[in-house]
């Protein structure tokens, strides 16, 4: 697959299966392929959330996100990876994030989508507005977890 494909940040919503047909055409060697969607909650830190508007900064966020493929690259055998990140306003229910890994086998997919999730949700250069029945707010989304970047061996505020 090639590195410009491998990244999208979108306000489109995209399709699951248009997805992963693309991604196991790449490669007649694949015989597993993992996906992960997020959606949009309705609740965050135990506040009611009706929308969300996330924003990024074009040209960093995929170059940020080109390198956290490269790692699974280089630490799982997979045979290719894309990431979806939607951006704009978003509703409950709405897809937000897609991460889809083909492999020759199943746990190496399993392993680099959850890992590539982790650093997506730790890592990846988004800012986020919820809003709430007491207003807009700003928050983190970048949320901080660091018992799932010490699994993968990554030491917390190191990217």
């Amino acid at each position: 697959m090639s590195v410009a494909s491998r990244v999208s940040i979108q306000t489109d919503d995209f399709d699951l299966s248009t997805e992963v047909a693309r991604l196991r055409a790449q490669d007649k060697g694949v015989g597993a392929v993992c996906s992960f969607i997020g959606t949009v909650r309705d609740r965050n830190d135990g506040q009611s959330v009706s929308a969300m508007e996330l924003e990024h900064y074009p040209g960093m966020t995929e170059k940020a996100i080109e390198a956290m493929i490269d790692e699974a690259f280089r630490r799982f055998q997979i045979l290719g990876a894309r990431v979806i990140h939607r951006v704009g306003p978003l509703q409950p229910l709405d897809q937000i994030v897609l991460v889809v890994v083909s492999s020759a086998h199943r746990g190496q997919s399993f392993q680099a989508c959850e890992f590539l999730m982790d650093y997506l949700k730790t890592r990846a250069p988004f800012w986020k507005k919820e809003e709430t029945p007491a207003g807009a707010r700003w928050v983190d989304a970048r949320v901080s977890d660091d018992a799932a970047l010490a699994r993968w061996g990554i030491q917390a505020g190191n990217a």
